[in-house]
């Protein structure tokens, strides 16, 4: 390591002033260089609860969301420490790195919008469950994507389904690919008649309060180990058997098993005493329904600040003792990690003959499409599939219920009025109306 990792080094000893100087006068450091543990100077900086060095770092545009050896990224490490300060700056930056990287796509799916002709398209979501009672009553819902020239619309009645409660609603997401900044991609909720900007600045009492979500909730890392994932052709017959093939509409499928998905999750909580577990569920709950109050002794009170958490103890290790480790050390705070892995049996209904890419889905799915549920089917198709489009897809997202995606009803239309990509006269702006997606 040595003279080659100077930002590593200046991070560690938490020397701000030549942090700057390093990356104001050596354009040639690499800010996100990984040292033997896969640390970034961030990660160090987080780790050790070096705010001065976390605010330079962040000012320079460091990565927030690379992740270390262990698998856990700086954004997890600094709401770890508990350092309000800290962790506003790295959310900050997240969430402008976050917008930033969209705005560098929205170019190319522009331009293979307009090259494309326009149609109308259903997704039929469908949530099973082998508990039969369960499955009664989990939801289902139909989205509707329409696209005309460098415009999408999606309607929705499924808000947001997460640990087996879910919201409903008649929203509708725009993306007018003429504009750029907020106006680009908004959200309307068709019952109340609001309007929200998906893309905005957040002001410093918004933060805070994300800040306090965070201070009060688990630290989590949830992914699917696509490695080792193979696909099978899904048989069919007793004696002779052959390769199953569906009709999905007018479709014609190949039907594959997805073998070897493992879903690992892990659940840090060392920035949690016993008493704040119980305490902040109320807390938690309150912030997911984008509520400001909480109830407490039978008294509506508002949801107070948390206070930064006290400083774990200082580590003994040196700059050159962490060179000569060949494990790992604990920097900052002792984890506390719960984790689970769990195999996951899925198939994929694949068709060469359906008109659109995966590349397209992808694209349209990253913009229009930011709702929570969306994200375990945004990972798996990003999964290296079969040749052609997944027409249907079938996946859990909870232990006992399992998620069927369906495209169904595609048509090419030359008729789409340009009323369903503007914002109704009666329509007011609400910025904060979904708390989830601001």
């Amino acid at each position: 390591m040595g003279s080659d990792f100077k930002l590593h080094e200046a991070a560690f000893k938490s020397d701000h002033n030549l942090l700057k100087t390093l990356l104001e006068e050596n354009k040639e450091y690499d800010i996100n260089e990984k040292d033997k543990f896969g640390n970034t100077p961030l990660h160090l900086a987080s780790m050790m609860g070096h705010i001065d060095c976390v605010a330079v770092l962040t000012e320079f545009g460091a990565d927030t969301n690379m992740k270390n050896n262990r698998g856990w990224t700086p954004f997890a490490e600094v709401v770890s420490y508990g350092n309000r300060t800290a962790i506003k700056s790295v959310l900050k930056s997240m969430k402008s790195q976050n917008r930033e990287s969209m705005d560098s796509r929205r170019p190319k799916l522009v331009q293979t919008l307009k090259e494309l002709d326009d149609f109308q398209l259903e997704l039929k979501w469908e949530f099973h469950s082998w508990v039969p009672i369960i499955s009664r009553f989990l939801p289902s819902d139909t989205c509707k994507i329409t696209k005309k020239g460098a415009n999408i619309r999606m309607n929705t009645t499924l808000i947001e389904f997460t640990d087996m409660k879910w919201q409903r609603g008649d929203i509708a997401f725009l993306f007018d690919g003429t504009k750029t900044g907020p106006e680009a991609l908004v959200v309307l909720d068709n019952e109340k008649k609001v309007y929200q900007k998906l893309t905005r600045n957040e002001a410093d009492t918004e933060l805070d309060e994300e800040i306090d979500y965070l201070m009060s909730s688990d630290i989590i890392s949830a992914q699917m180990s696509t490695k080792p994932i193979t696909f099978t052709n899904a048989q069919t017959g007793w004696i002779f058997k052959a390769d199953k093939m569906e009709l999905i509409g007018s479709i014609n499928c190949e039907v594959y098993n997805v073998n070897g998905l493992t879903l690992i999750s892990r659940k840090r909580r060392e920035h949690l005493s016993e008493e704040d577990v119980q305490k902040n569920k109320a807390m938690v709950e309150a912030f997911q329904r984008g509520d400001s109050m909480l109830m407490e002794n039978e008294k509506c009170q508002p949801i107070p600040r948390k206070a930064s958490l006290a400083a774990p103890s200082k580590t003994l290790y040196s700059w050159e003792d962490y060179q000569s480790l060949t494990v790992a050390p604990i920097l900052g705070r002792k984890m506390s990690i719960l984790e689970q892995k769990k195999t996951l049996k899925a198939s994929v209904w694949m068709s060469q003959d359906f008109p659109l890419s995966i590349e397209l889905l992808l694209s349209v799915l990253n913009v229009v499409a930011p709702t929570k549920h969306f994200a375990k089917m945004k990972e798996f198709v990003s999964m290296k599939l079969p040749p052609g489009f997944p027409v249907k897809i079938e996946i859990p997202v909870l232990p006992t219920c399992v998620a069927r995606i369906t495209f169904q009803d595609f048509s090419w239309k030359d008729d789409i009025s340009d009323d369903l990509f503007v914002i109704p006269d009666d329509y007011k702006e609400d910025p904060y109306h979904f708390p989830d997606l601001g």
